[in-house]
């Protein structure tokens, strides 16, 4: 028994045409959003790559790009189809075309489904990378002097600024990496050479933070030195002085802001998803109903449609089957190719008559 079997008129028929060919266009529209979309989430990474570890994070913006066109050129090749099936002798150039076309839809449509889910999964890898990005570039913020890094310290200034955060995992980041240039410390100052002769890796190390931590809102002028001791400020305790300094860590704001917008993009994507497969089953329908038309000499005639010619477990069944049969096939062949070799190997006797 056919899986959604529905009779068609020829009326019928050219309305499913038409609200295809329009779905198939809507679609086309959609597949350049799914497109700007990647586009915009790889240069929003590619804006704050120096603070990521690796560029796996570049697999989801990757993704959307290439479902972005292949959606275009789907649609497209369907909207054409669906346009020539209003004329019989038009459609007829496009039958041996359609069975291979919806196997490569329902694949494609398979590969948006898993790039969605994509978009939620990819929060953990995400979180590892940004982690280790911004640890690895809170050690160069320094290095202003150094060719291919006097750039971090500009970076990572408007990072904490623009997202209102501090280090890594707060503020406390900063006491555990020098984070003042050598040029700028006093190295005949008593101060600086015991911090220094206090750490084992001879790192000046002070309790204290960029000014790009602080907050602006603080109704007191910043304290970003000597940030733990109480006593060197007027009454000031650091546990509980929250509006100073941003208490928030970069890698958490970082994470937030790139999750809520791979989310959102992949509720979309989950959208347009749908959306496709509407019209795969809907361009099933309109190949099957033009094919079961028993008189082609009579367009006006009724037909049936049908998603699949018997039930979804004999179709399974029968492709299992299918399968079977292609694995004996090349086995008997290697078999074949095996004992020719063996054949071909084996020295033919020669027997002596004296």
């Amino acid at each position: 028994m056919a899986l959604l079997k529905v009779k068609f008129s020829q009326k019928k028929r050219v309305k499913l045409a038409q609200g295809l060919w329009l779905m198939n266009w809507f679609s086309v529209f959609a597949g350049i959003l799914v497109f700007s979309m990647g586009l915009f989430l790889k240069i929003e990474l590619r804006k704050r790559s120096e603070v990521m570890d690796n560029s796996e994070s570049h697999f989801v913006p990757n993704s959307l790009i290439l479902m972005g066109i292949l959606s275009c050129a789907f649609n497209g090749f369907a909207g054409k189809i669906c346009y020539d099936s209003l004329d019989p002798a038009k459609f007829a150039k496009w039958k041996p075309l359609l069975k291979p076309y919806l196997a490569l839809c329902f694949f494609f449509n398979t590969l948006i489904f898993f790039t969605a889910l994509i978009c939620f999964l990819m929060r953990g890898s995400l979180e590892s990378t940004l982690a280790q990005g911004l640890k690895n570039s809170m050690k160069f913020y320094r290095d202003t002097d150094t060719p291919g890094r006097c750039f971090m310290k500009k970076t990572i200034d408007m990072l904490q600024i623009e997202f209102k955060c501090c280090g890594n995992n707060g503020f406390k980041d900063w006491f555990e990496i020098q984070w003042i240039s050598n040029r700028y410390l006093d190295f005949s100052s008593k101060e600086v050479k015991d911090r220094i002769k206090s750490n084992v890796d001879g790192r000046y190390l002070v309790d204290g933070v960029p000014f790009s931590c602080c907050n602006p809102s603080s109704p007191r002028p910043c304290i970003q030195y000597q940030v733990t001791n109480n006593s060197a400020h007027y009454s000031y305790d650091y546990q509980t002085e929250e509006l100073n300094l941003w208490r928030r860590g970069c890698r958490e704001a970082l994470l937030h802001y790139y999750s809520s917008m791979m989310s959102s993009m992949g509720a979309v994507v989950l959208l347009v998803w749908l959306f496709e497969m509407s019209v795969m089953v809907g361009l099933r329908l309109l190949h099957t109903s033009l094919e079961s038309i028993t008189n082609p000499e009579d367009p006006e005639c009724e037909s049936e449609g049908w998603i699949l010619e018997n039930s979804l477990k004999d179709t399974l069944k029968s492709a299992l089957e299918s399968l079977k049969k292609i694995g004996k096939f090349n086995q008997v062949e290697a078999d074949a190719e095996g004992a020719e070799g063996e054949e071909g190997g084996k020295t033919p006797a020669i027997t002596t008559v004296s």
